[in-house]
């Protein structure tokens, strides 16, 4: 039960986005900006970020969501289960390799990231851009997961809800929906 009244048909973050629109503003503006702006990252690989932090924070809103997004924007289903087992196993480049384990110090601690593995990211090609960007995304979900966890919001066990949800990522990135949530209100989580 969330620490504080949230709209019962807006689970996780999306919740506490609504409760407090003033704050939701800047955190929405930047999370569009660094998933669904212009990158040489693709919006599947950095929602692949998104998804590795949100799982090792053991946050399970954040990373059914996000792995929900990641696996329609890469189309299929294995990309995301293989990583969180195994990055080094996983079906990316190994620039992405490398930015995900970037990604999972950062998520340990912003001290915890290596010259080694800033190396190891740029001898597989990736740009400054890019791993000031991975750390970023990184550093932003974890402020998401506390949030969403902190909070103690609704993680709906129905793996419909997140591919629903994934879907509407997929569909408008990060920005709040025109005409709001109401239209959810009918499809409560279960």
């Amino acid at each position: 039960m969330p620490h504080i009244p949230l709209p019962g048909h807006l689970p996780g973050i999306t919740g506490l986005l609504e409760y407090s629109k003033h704050t939701a503003q800047p955190i929405r503006v930047l999370t569009q900006f660094l998933l669904r702006g212009e990158s040489t990252l693709t919006p599947g690989e950095r929602e692949l970020i998104a998804t590795i932090v949100s799982h090792n924070n053991e946050c399970r809103f954040c990373t059914a969501a996000h792995t929900a997004t990641a696996d329609l924007l890469l189309g299929n289903t294995e990309t995301c289960e293989i990583m969180k087992q195994d990055i080094d196993a996983a079906p990316v480049s190994d620039k992405m390799k490398a930015l995900l384990k970037i990604a999972k110090q950062v998520q340990v601690s912003g001290r915890a990231v290596t010259p080694e593995a800033i190396a190891e990211a740029k001898v597989n090609g990736a740009t400054d851009l890019e791993i000031h960007d991975t750390v970023l995304i990184a550093a932003l979900f974890c402020l998401y997961n506390r949030y969403v966890d902190g909070m103690a919001t609704v993680a709906p066990a129905n793996p419909e809800f997140y591919q629903g949800l994934g879907q509407r990522l997929v569909d408008n990135g990060y920005n709040r929906l025109a005409n709001g949530y109401d239209h959810l209100k009918q499809n409560q989580p279960s």
